[in-house]
């Protein structure tokens, strides 16, 4: 079973957002938040509902994500209950995914094409 904290900055990188900006929104400094990732500071159920808030996320999916939920869209189809809303998010976490994909995809092809050009 993954953290809390690992939780939030799964969620918070699908969401394309930054340690800072997060840690701006919540008022505090970047080494605070950066522990909250870490796992090492204990949160308060108003922090979690906090960081929910500003990561634009439901509580529910902090304190139960499963990748699954996310990227597999096969095991997703029968999904009903409390992970109802995990479900009704998963095309855009899907997209979001596919796009960092590809972009890291055309980042190595052009650094396989400059190395490439370089021991030509």
């Amino acid at each position: 079973m993954s953290n809390i904290g690992d939780n939030i900055k799964k969620f918070r990188e699908l969401k394309n957002l930054t340690r800072e900006q997060i840690a701006a929104e919540l008022n505090m400094s970047l080494s605070n938040y950066s522990k909250i990732e870490r796992g090492e500071i204990d949160l308060t159920i108003s922090r979690i509902y906090d960081i929910a808030k500003v990561i634009g996320i439901d509580v529910s999916q902090i304190l139960n994500f499963d990748a699954t939920q996310i990227f597999n869209v096969s095991n997703n189809q029968g999904v009903v209950g409390k992970n109802e809303t995990l479900t009704i998010h998963n095309d855009d976490y899907k997209e979001k995914y596919i796009k960092l994909l590809e972009i890291e995809n055309a980042r190595l092809n052009q650094l396989i094409n400059s190395l490439q050009k370089e021991n030509s």
